[in-house]
């Protein structure tokens, strides 16, 4: 099992995503366990503010160390009790320059690590002394990030990161060959009907489709990787695949 530590000031926004669909039945299934932790709980300030404004100057403010670091330090005593849970625990700090997460690395993080603690980050970004005190701790912990933007906060980069993480969980998904990077797949599939017309246009689903032979059928999906045809060229494709074999 593997449990996500979602430190967020906002996790009213998490809730909908996080207990539905896939991640809901995981829970449920007892395959993860998602907990959400507001830092403001943990300022020791009257107002409950976690941010102040940067040394050196620049626009917008920075996350505290202090409401974050007692989060983190409150997760530990409750949730990493014994030696081994500390070392198969890994502390993500949601950030735009750190390392890009992908397919491999959420495989990597599923089977490696029992607790997953996310930090969104918020404003200008968070005191760089976190992951500096956390380290000297002996805390594994990673600047993660999901892509070659920059968003207002951390939560969506949090979502991302548990719904991959979580599928790569043996027994999530019910069929592992579920994991489309376990097979070929291209954005160019069908379902029923096998023929739909719209404004007296056929569009049909490609005999290949319908064949039964799945060394064919792989070859097809194959060819349309290498080509990364869209919705247009898809259609030209079939027609042309139609007056061939017909």
């Amino acid at each position: 099992m593997v449990n996500f530590h979602i430190i967020t000031l906002f996790p009213e926004a998490l809730g909908g995503y996080l207990n539905s669909s896939m991640l809901w039945r995981a829970q449920k299934e007892k395959k993860i366990k998602i907990y959400l932790h507001n830092p403001r709980n943990y300022s020791l300030d009257k107002h409950k503010k976690v941010d102040g404004r940067p040394y050196g100057g620049g626009p917008g403010m920075v996350m505290s160390v202090e409401p974050l670091l007692r989060n983190i330090k409150a997760i530990e005593k409750k949730y990493l009790k014994a030696k081994s849970d500390k070392l198969k625990a890994l502390v993500i700090i949601t950030s735009p320059a750190g390392k890009v997460f992908d397919n491999k690395l959420a495989k990597t993080m599923s089977v490696k690590y029992n607790n997953v603690i996310i930090v969104c980050g918020h404003y200008e970004g968070i005191d760089a002394r976190l992951k500096k005190i956390l380290k000297a701790g002996k805390f594994k912990v990673e600047d993660v990030s999901i892509g070659p933007y920059v968003l207002t906060g951390g939560e969506l980069p949090a979502l991302v990161m548990a719904d991959a993480i979580s599928r790569q969980i043996e027994g999530v998904l019910g069929n592992d060959e579920s994991l489309e990077e376990k097979r070929v797949s291209s954005s160019e599939t069908y379902t029923r009907p096998e023929v739909y017309t719209h404004n007296k246009k056929k569009y049909k689903v490609p005999k290949v489709l319908l064949s039964g032979h799945h060394k064919e059928i792989e070859k097809w999906k194959e060819m349309r990787i290498k080509r990364g045809t869209n919705a247009d060229e898809t259609q030209t494709d079939a027609d042309k695949t139609r007056k061939i074999t017909t």
